[in-house]
């Protein structure tokens, strides 16, 4: 009896243990769940707060809807151009249009190359190409702006002459080119684990029904798939929506309200670092804005999310 008391204290003992290594486990785990929501809560309302102080200098609306950028804001009051000028639409459009036409490049080519590495390629092919691909991440952003200055952007001028264009020597397409290409392993690499983590028994149902494998691929692995490559696709829309380098080397710092893809624009990302470089005082409307920049790309990115979620829980499919 004194030995089957003495093994049930052990386990009382250890049992108790084992519940606060658990707590403290859990504990941890919640702090740095914490660490993080409230690092996103402070952030935002950094962003807010300096932003409210911006639109009580320059109205909201003129923030908005505004179709000039200009925040060079003069000295004294009897200059010309005292009260700048803080319209952000140039910007948006900028950063749409650069956006869309990376997306265009690297949608295609990331999900090609895919397609290709999960369902075709041998396995050496595989481990000698995916590297290889990857490899694009890990390139610095300001060498894919030195490729698109002195690379892209010259054989589009060159080209555009020699077909009657009028090219700038700095433009949206040269930068957009560029970023696509950037992006294209991000888009590729993510969309390829998708597409293998896809049940090997779907593919066997549709081969026993006689379908061939491109019939396969676009009728069962991509619909099934179309969550994990929606997320991508976002993942890789926001690092196009958020670079700075690529577009101030190849796409200028000119705030030009276009839709032609030739000329020079600029983006909001490179206006936040023109705003805040050097010494700064934070209580100007030119510093300020670059606050109200900011919080206007984190709705955009914010919206962009909630899209892209409402298409996963459209087209989200459970498989057994």
């Amino acid at each position: 009896m004194n030995e089957t008391t003495s093994d049930q204290i052990v386990i009382r003992r250890s049992s108790a243990r084992r519940k606060t290594i658990e707590l403290l486990i859990t504990a941890i785990l919640i702090l740095c769940s914490l660490v993080a929501v409230l690092t996103t809560i402070g952030i935002v309302l950094s962003l807010a707060f300096e932003a409210f102080r911006f639109f009580q200098k320059v109205p909201i609306h003129e923030f908005l809807f505004g179709i000039e950028w200009s925040p060079q804001t003069a000295l004294r009051a009897d200059q010309v151009g005292s009260s700048g000028s803080f319209g952000a639409i140039p910007l948006v459009t900028g950063t749409l249009l650069i956006s869309a036409i990376a997306m265009a490049v690297a949608t295609p080519l990331g999900l090609m190359s895919a397609i290709y590495l999960a369902e075709y390629a041998s396995s050496r092919a595989r481990s000698v190409i995916k590297p290889l691909l990857e490899l694009l991440a890990g390139i610095p952003t300001v060498v894919y702006g030195f490729f698109a200055a002195l690379v892209i952007a010259p054989m589009l001028r060159n080209g555009g002459e020699s077909v009657g264009f009028s090219v700038s020597s700095e433009s949206a397409l040269a930068a957009g080119l560029a970023m696509g290409i950037m992006i294209v392993p991000l888009i590729s690499s993510l969309s390829d684990d998708v597409i293998n983590a896809v049940p090997q028994s779907l593919r066997d149902a549709s081969y026993g029904i006689g379908a061939t494998k491109a019939e396969t691929i676009r009728k069962i692995i991509l619909p099934a798939a179309v969550p994990g490559i929606a997320g991508s696709l976002l993942l890789a829309a926001s690092r196009a929506i958020g670079e700075t380098m690529i577009v101030v080397m190849a796409a200028g710092l000119a705030a030009n309200l276009t839709a032609n893809p030739l000329e020079a624009v600029t983006t909001v990302t490179v206006q936040i670092v023109t705003l805040l470089t050097g010494d700064q005082e934070f209580d100007s409307a030119k510093t300020l804005s670059a606050f109200a920049l900011g919080l206007l790309l984190f709705i955009m990115t914010l919206i962009l999310n909630i899209l892209a979620l409402k298409i996963v829980d459209r087209y989200k499919e459970q498989y057994d």
